[in-house]
């Protein structure tokens, strides 16, 4: 699986289908693609924030591409002429040669309308995507939380892409304590260095991940650059 970070929390799956999750791209000023350019094949979203949701009803239009998102907010775009499979924690979605579980992330979850209106979206999530043999957990927006554990034993992900920037999301000590939880074999770090706010060197991560002994290999991406992993 070629597995591209597209900035913050925006990844680009591609094996023998293309998923694209969490698509922050216009006003992401480390976006190194533009929504016009992305072919995708299903959206995930993982929860209704602006700089997760992002990109997602126009690249979902242009692509003719289901968005796969918790209930509630399934319903919200699907005011938008967008076909959405609304789905909720603990299921898995199978479609084409793709399967999708909606797991639990700790943060907050509203939408805003097209009218500056904040709307309740439901709840926050992650996801374990499979596909050609390959597992991958994008935790979405999160703290670390002990159910990781659960994740980990159930899912046994390949790959971990998780938060290192703090102050929205859980810290490199955080993440550190999530690679400890879930035991994948290689984390990708995102949800940094987008804004001030979350500004986070990540070899700062990679250092505590050995520091702790544990048996992860840390990836470092820069926007636009890709991962490849072969079973």
């Amino acid at each position: 699986m070629k597995i591209t970070w597209l900035g913050h929390a925006a990844f680009l799956l591609e094996g023998s289908a293309k998923v694209l999750i969490d698509p922050f791209l216009t006003g992401n000023p480390n976006a190194p693609v533009k929504p016009e350019d992305i072919k995708a094949d299903y959206i995930l979203v993982t929860h209704g924030h602006g700089d997760h949701l992002g990109d997602a009803v126009e690249i979902a239009k242009k692509n003719n591409a289901p968005i796969i998102c918790i209930h509630e907010l399934s319903r919200i775009l699907a005011k938008y002429d967008v076909e959405t499979m609304g789905m909720n924690m603990g299921g898995t979605a199978r479609t084409g040669s793709i399967a999708v579980t909606m797991v639990p992330a700790w943060h907050s979850a509203d939408v805003e309308d097209e009218k500056g209106n904040i709307i309740s979206a439901g709840l926050p999530a992650g996801y374990v995507v499979s596909m050609d043999g390959v597992r991958v957990y994008h935790t979405g927006d999160t703290d670390v939380f002990l159910d990781m554990q659960l994740i980990g034993e159930l899912h046994k992900p390949d790959v971990m892409l998780l938060p290192i920037g703090d102050y929205y999301t859980m810290g490199i000590a955080g993440a550190v304590k999530a690679l400890e939880l879930v035991k994948p074999k290689v984390a990708i770090p995102m949800h940094y260095n987008t804004f001030p706010l979350v500004e986070k060197d990540p070899e700062d991560f990679r250092k505590a991940v050995k520091a702790k002994g544990l048996d992860v290999e840390v990836v470092i991406l820069k926007p636009g650059e890709s991962y490849e992993y072969n079973k």
